[in-house]
């Protein structure tokens, strides 16, 4: 007996130890991190807003970090496949989600997305937003807002718009500006804004609503015309081009925001991490004068921060898609 109470204290050490290895564990393995290759699923074609400002990222974290971030690019299902890929992915920190306003847009669109965007993913940042605009096919006869409403008035269901896919940012400002404006357009879906933006180039479809970065080298090429854009005040990288706001329309307002999450689960200390570190990134004299030149608007909200924005996109968005009765392809 007196052999049994003697180990009872090393016992009970013992557990204690393992107690406290336990919860000091996800802050070992954040000091760790990343340790391998970091993947960033991005649930749309290569060319858009989203693959660039994933590139952008990936590139300076890579350098920063010491370990390779490498972009992959899963579109298909209005975003929803390669969203549900990292909801289902190990909350380790290796897959990460770069993502467009899809996110906060598609919850209220379907049915079941195949995610919970708040149960699901632990919000690491929006490090950039953008406004979306409004191009043209330099042979499209309108060049300017009061000419494209008149002709399509005139035309009523002749014209067609391309878009980034179902559901996005992008094809919801579309649609509200058909309601406003009380026109007949039909609505041509891609998977991403780069083959959205192509269409329109080839002069597949004579018109597309587009995020702007994608769209910037091919306005100032003159490969594209910019009618209009939907945010709430004209932006220095292209002064001349009026809002859908000051074009008859008050109060249109529109940005699509670019959101990085992880598997909800993720450890604090390495959401912590990569907020930093990507605000830093977006935030140098070097890189934010490249993402302003491209079209991005600047932003390093706290992971908090960012969660708090997702709950107001999600809330504004449900409201636009049932007003407007918007359904899914």
């Amino acid at each position: 007996m007196k052999k049994v109470l003697n180990l009872f204290p090393m016992a009970l050490m013992s557990l204690l130890v393992c107690i406290v290895g336990i919860f000091h564990l996800p802050t070992a393995l954040a000091q760790e991190y990343p340790n391998r290759v970091v993947k960033i699923i991005v649930p749309f074609a290569p060319g858009g807003p989203s693959d660039i400002i994933a590139r952008l990222l990936s590139q300076k974290l890579s350098e920063n970090l010491g370990k390779s971030f490498i972009v992959e690019n899963k579109p298909g299902g209005s975003a929803n496949i390669g969203i549900a890929q990292v909801a289902k992915s190990p909350a380790d920190g290796y897959t990460l989600l770069l993502v467009s306003s899809s996110f906060v847009i598609n919850p209220s669109l379907f049915g079941n997305p195949g995610f919970d965007v708040f149960k699901d993913f632990a919000p690491i940042g929006m490090p950039v937003s953008s406004p979306n605009i409004l191009v043209a096919h330099p042979s499209f006869p309108a060049k300017n807002m009061k000419e494209l409403i008149a002709l399509v008035k005139s035309n009523p269901g002749k014209f067609d718009y391309a878009s980034p896919g179902n559901g996005t940012g992008p094809h919801l400002s579309a649609e509200l500006l058909v309601l406003r404006a009380n026109i007949d357009m039909k609505h041509i879906p891609y998977n991403g804004g780069g083959p959205a933006l192509q269409a329109v180039l080839a002069n597949q479809v004579p018109l597309g609503l587009s995020a702007l970065p994608p769209a910037m080298s091919q306005i100032s090429g003159g490969k594209l015309v910019a009618l209009a854009l939907t945010s709430k005040s004209r932006i220095s990288t292209l002064p001349n081009v009026p809002t859908i706001a000051e074009s008859g329309f008050p109060d249109f307002e529109g940005d699509t925001q670019q959101f990085v999450a992880a598997p909800v689960g993720t450890p604090k200390a390495i959401i912590d991490l990569l907020n930093s570190e990507m605000s830093k990134i977006v935030s140098s004299p070097e890189m934010k004068e490249k993402l302003t030149s491209m079209g991005y608007l600047i932003s390093t909200p706290t992971p908090d921060q960012t969660s708090q924005i997702i709950k107001t996109e999600v809330d504004k968005w449900s409201k636009v898609i049932k007003s407007a009765n918007i359904k899914p392809d």
